[in-house]
């Protein structure tokens, strides 16, 4: 028989992910182990794979240059404003498609006609309409952003429990108080999940557009390093690449915690 005076253990956490820190630097550090281990033993060829140690004294090299912040600052700019353009867009028209019947009838045929279209194809047609400048690569990395954006804006919209819809309605809220208080509150988590696959694509975009008239910017790195096969400066523009990926996540990361503080 159990005691009637033990603690009834709490039961309810809604399956929150416990954090555990550290985890994801010890895989990363184990990987970068891995492979210095493996290139210098002779394991893995470094005709395919350059020692990790070198990666790191290139990027001392670039730094020391002044190389580094010559190639990663147009590059930030280019994707900030691109993807704060379609991002912005994204979530305004995804917004209003689901919010209005008539833009929902009108526009969701063609977002699902311009969603499955590479987004790099059309960069040779976004040079003809920009020219080859920064023009062009800033409509190439909105675009990219713009149609994920949308989708997952709307569909998000289109997820928020219409119980509380209609007990807002139930307690005489106005239209404008149910879409401020409601609808946008419980749409945030999908919107921002879609923010993270926008800014990754974003970022692919990026590195496409610079490869075709950049002289400066991580993609353009890239490209003069894979063109005279220097693995040691390919490597590190792709690692530089990761780090921005990694730094977006974690941006977006932080805004979830800020603005849907009220998850339990």
């Amino acid at each position: 028989m159990s005691d009637p005076g033990r603690p009834v253990p709490f039961r309810g956490g809604g399956f929150v992910a416990r954090q555990v820190r550290g985890m994801g630097l010890l895989v990363f550090v184990l990987l970068i182990t891995f492979a210095e281990w493996g290139t210098r033993s002779g394991f893995i060829s470094a005709l395919t794979l350059p020692r990790p140690s070198d990666v790191l004294l290139t990027f001392h090299e670039l730094y020391a240059s002044g190389m580094l912040f010559k190639h990663l600052l147009p590059s930030l700019t280019r994707l900030v404003v691109g993807a704060s353009i379609g991002a912005g867009l994204g979530i305004a028209l995804g917004v209003l498609i689901a919010l209005f019947s008539l833009a929902r009838a009108g526009l969701v045929p063609l977002v699902a006609a311009i969603f499955p279209i590479p987004k790099i194809a059309l960069l040779p047609l976004f040079v003809i309409w920009f020219g080859i400048d920064e023009a062009s690569k800033y409509a190439l990395i909105a675009f990219g952003t713009f149609t994920p954006t949308v989708v997952a804006t709307y569909a998000a919209v289109d997820n928020v429990d219409r119980t509380l819809i209609r007990m807002g309605q139930s307690f005489g809220l106005s239209w404008r108080s149910i879409v401020r208080k409601i609808v946008l509150p419980g749409a945030m988590p999908g919107i921002l999940s879609g923010l993270r696959i926008s800014l990754t694509i974003a970022i692919i975009l990026l590195v496409a557009a610079e490869m075709l008239g950049a002289e400066f910017g991580i993609g353009a790195y890239i490209l003069q390093a894979g063109s005279l096969y220097d693995l040691e400066r390919l490597f590190a523009g792709v690692v530089i690449l990761s780090i921005l990926g990694v730094l977006v996540s974690a941006g977006i990361a932080t805004v979830e915690r800020r603005v849907l503080r009220w998850r339990v």
